[in-house]
């Protein structure tokens, strides 16, 4: 069976307020194609489908046409949710979806099985488990463990470590399994050893929350989601990654998805990169010429600019910045200092002083005139 694995989409996510959507919805399209190019039969989605348990109404709308066009008219599509999902809300179409070849995954709930007609579907399913059939009467079991914790899964503290919960866990997604079958975990969880990106958060919890790649032993294959950055451990364990690059750090990182083949209990896989998307640059300059060049090189990106000053930007510097490059969404500017110039403590700074000051640190550009009226004559209404 030709099975693609993906991971978190983050729909709604924005990057520094710019709005992402549209990008998201170019390479969701990109991997539709990929199926149907390489004959794709079955989708697992290992989590984070969107950025927020309460996303917008338009990635909602995005998450359903993707999941649509994924199934197409015969292939099979297994959600699973993580932790920026919500499970149950998630989860609330399983019913209806199942009979489109979607199957929905979040808390304590499983489809419903349906005389759909389709040439791939599920014939078995349960809490934390589903047997998904081709036409050809290939058979793959997947364990299907959403993001996994005690509030989740509704269970009280216990002496337990989380290496103990998780490997109980992921047992009781195995209760159905006979043997005879490609054997594949999809979850959405970190891996010892695993790295992670700005973009994700809470990722590890210093570590407590990391499960062992023992954990993993007894599965052909390991689908996961959580890591943003695709990386595997050994020829079974991967994550796929996220479909875009959605912080600085990961600046220069392919996105990809992932295309295994099974057969029996063997499961081969390659990569497939993904072009679709605005990529993301780290840039380093000496003064405003240095940089407008090298922004130049650059069109079609997001940008993150640390700019190496003798003196402040002015508005007019940094207006040119801007023109110079519209994906120029973070500006960071460090001013060499001048030993001859003396140290003031901002105690001795008046309010009009501290607010340029700070203007300066979060935006690298002088405030207006107007700004600086408008903050003062707060100041003194407030006062």
């Amino acid at each position: 069976m030709k099975i693609l694995h993906t991971s978190d989409w983050h729909l709604g996510k924005r990057l520094m307020e710019r709005e992402r959507l549209p990008e998201q919805i170019e390479v969701l399209d990109e991997i539709v194609a990929i199926c149907e190019e390489k004959g794709v039969e079955l989708v697992l989605v290992a989590g984070d489908v969107f950025d927020t348990h309460l996303p917008p109404a338009e990635a909602e709308e995005a998450f359903f046409r993707a999941v649509r066009m994924l199934a197409g008219k015969d292939r099979a599509v297994v959600v699973i949710a993580g932790n920026h999902d919500d499970a149950v809300r998630l989860a609330a179409a399983a019913p209806l979806a199942a009979e489109e070849g979607i199957y929905l995954f979040g808390d304590h709930t499983f489809p419903h099985l349906t005389e759909s007609g389709r040439a791939v579907h599920a014939v078995a399913a349960g809490e934390n488990y589903i047997i998904v059939q081709n036409a050809a009467g290939e058979r793959v079991y997947l364990n299907t463990l959403s993001y996994p914790g005690e509030a989740r899964l509704r269970e009280e503290k216990t002496e337990e470590t989380y290496a103990e919960k998780t490997a109980r866990w992921i047992a009781a997604g195995d209760a159905a399994y006979d043997g005879e079958m490609t054997h594949i975990l999809v979850s959405h969880l970190f891996a010892a050893g695993g790295t992670g990106s700005e973009s994700e958060r809470d990722i590890s919890l210093g570590g407590a929350r990391a499960v062992p790649l023992a954990n993993f032993s007894n599965f052909d294959y390991v689908a996961l989601g959580h890591l943003h950055k695709m990386q595997r451990f050994g020829d079974r364990i991967a994550y796929s990654g996220s479909i875009l690059q959605y912080s600085f750090d990961e600046a220069g990182t392919e996105k990809c998805v992932l295309l295994l083949q099974t057969a029996k209990h063997a499961v081969a896989w390659e990569k497939i990169a993904l072009r679709g998307g605005k990529r993301l640059v780290r840039l380093e300059a000496n003064g405003v010429e240095e940089a407008v060049g090298l922004l130049a090189k650059y069109p079609g990106h997001y940008v993150e600019l640390t700019l190496f000053l003798d003196a402040p930007l002015s508005t007019n510097e940094t207006q040119t910045l801007r023109e110079a490059n519209a994906g120029l969404i973070s500006l960071q500017t460090r001013v060499k200092e001048n030993a001859d110039v003396r140290i003031v403590r901002r105690s001795e700074m008046d309010a009009e002083a501290l607010f340029r000051e700070y203007y300066r640190m979060k935006m690298g550009a002088e405030p207006s005139d107007e700004l600086k009226e408008a903050f003062l004559r707060l100041l003194g209404e407030g006062a």
